[in-house]
């Protein structure tokens, strides 16, 4: 028994780089334990504050990563990698799944409260971990991951058919789009022989015909959960149909975890493929920004809109990759932060009108509530400001290393075709703004009847406080610019650009 024992060696755990994963699956076990046995009455406060202290627990843990890693380790065999790059997606994922419970707080008209918070952090953790993905085994485990609790998310509330709809929608299209990367991780394992991201680099299988369609299959997996074009297709129909907090969680932290883990397989996998995979970017981008904007455009649903415009600020964000240098990952990781505080500040507001009017929201509804509302109007304002990309933003300067990281590289077309699309792109923000503040406060019924939307809403502390807290890092991130790019330079400083 001894000699046998002697024999088996076992992989020396990392807990340092399991601690945000396994804060968030405490979170979620929690919760769902809170579901059966804490009273009913009680349970929307034990279940969201269980929620929230797990996100917190889990950026805590994450910084920490981020100071105690100057350099990339790997983990458990080379299934995980435990650097600033990982610790720094985990302190912004984190984040955005706190903010979410606070959108997700004051809403009185959920059941199942307990699956709810429980499937909201487990989703979480999954994007933790994938984060940190070290083997393509590991990427597509937290893929499936946080991917199936996002489609039980989009259709838990069962009495309203938007919402089956989307979480069969999200099913239907996710699982073909993680199909795709699954077998592209299998003609890649088949053409190299390994799994780990640096080993596939390693291997002689460059001119692989299989090796280049895998490298190819896995990009176009990815672009699915990036909600880019032409793989965008879920994105619209999911959004408006999903409970909207959810979608506040998705619209930021999805397209965030598909990004960084983009950037990461790409550059540590597949540099020498490089000139293929950055002109495959690059068209990648120019679609989300034309089809992304141009849709935007004609839509009257807010959710709709935005949702479009997650498509184009996926463009954005995928001419940073496309430069494939220091700059690109840089102006990648800064824009992320603009980016995901505007996207769940714009969400949350359009859930304070959803609680008011107790229906889903146009354009046209949101006639009059900047007057209204003061708070949430100049918020809205900010975040449209900031998706436009105007001084005084994170997203003005966020585009602004965008375009010098591809001008950098020699895209300069990706430039010129990116600063069209943003004045194409003005039309449609402002007229959110337009609508807030130049039209009546009142909102036109099908039938005829006028109803005021004066009054006084229900009060929402937690949900005034998310968007308050979206437009200090909107704004913050404009004027301390300085720490967040050091810190995205420090994040990137290993990859072998």
């Amino acid at each position: 028994m001894s000699v046998l024992a002697s024999t088996i060696s076992t992989p020396k755990v990392d807990w340092l780089a399991l601690s945000p994963t396994l804060a968030l699956l405490a979170a979620s076990a929690i919760c769902l334990l809170g579901a059966v046995l804490v009273p009913r009455q009680s349970r929307r406060l034990f279940s969201a504050t269980v929620a929230f202290a797990g996100f917190v627990a889990a950026a805590i843990f994450a910084s920490d990563v981020f100071a105690e890693t100057p350099d990339a380790i790997s983990v458990i065999e080379d299934s995980m990698t435990r650097d600033r790059l990982a610790g720094y997606a985990q302190v912004l994922l984190a984040c955005v799944g706190a903010a979410a419970v606070l959108v997700s707080w004051g809403d009185r008209r959920r059941s199942h409260l307990g699956e709810y918070y429980s499937l909201l952090t487990a989703a979480g953790a999954g994007m933790v971990f994938f984060v940190g993905a070290g083997n393509l085994m590991t990427l597509f485990l937290g893929l499936e991951w946080f991917s199936i609790c996002l489609y039980v998310l989009c259709a838990l509330e069962a009495d309203r058919e938007r919402s089956l709809e989307a979480g069969l929608k999200y099913l239907v299209v996710g699982s073909f789009g993680s199909a795709v990367l699954l077998f592209g991780a299998a003609l890649t394992y088949g053409a190299t022989g390994e799994l780990g991201f640096s080993a596939i680099q390693a291997a002689d299988a460059a001119n692989d015909p299989l090796f280049v369609t895998g490298m190819a299959m896995i990009v176009v997996g990815l672009a699915f959960k990036a909600s880019a074009a032409p793989f965008h297709m879920w994105t619209p129909d999911v959004y408006q149909g999903a409970p909207t907090p959810v979608t506040t969680f998705m619209a930021a932290a999805t397209k965030a975890a598909a990004l960084v883990v983009m950037l990461r397989v790409l550059v540590v996998a597949f540099p020498e493929q490089d000139e293929i995979w950055t002109i495959t970017v690059a068209v990648l981008a120019v679609l989300s920004l034309v089809i992304g904007n141009l849709a935007a455009l004609v839509q009257d649903d807010l959710k709709r809109m935005l949702a479009y415009s997650s498509v184009s600020q996926a463009g954005f964000m995928l001419i940073a990759i496309a430069a494939n240098s220091d700059s690109g990952g840089e102006a990648l990781l800064y824009y992320l932060v603009p980016y995901a505080a505007a996207s769940i500040g714009a969400f949350a507001v359009v859930v304070a009108r959803e609680r008011e009017l107790g229906r889903s929201v146009g354009i046209t509804e949101m006639g009059g509530f900047g007057w209204e509302r003061p708070l949430y109007g100049v918020a809205m304002w900010v975040f449209m400001l900031a998706f436009a990309g105007f001084p005084l933003t994170g997203g003005f300067l966020g585009k602004f290393y965008v375009f010098s990281a591809a001008y950098e590289a020699g895209w300069w077309w990706l430039v010129v075709i990116g600063v069209l699309a943003t004045a194409v792109s003005i039309a449609y923000y402002l007229g959110v703004v337009r609508a807030m503040y130049m039209r009546p406060d009142a909102t036109v019924r099908e039938t005829g009847e006028v109803a005021v939307t004066g009054g006084s809403p229900p009060v929402d502390p937690a949900l005034a406080t998310a968007v308050a807290a979206a437009v200090v890092v909107v704004i913050g991130s404009f004027v301390f610019v300085q720490p967040l790019v050091d810190r995205a330079a420090e994040a990137i400083a290993h990859l072998p650009f």
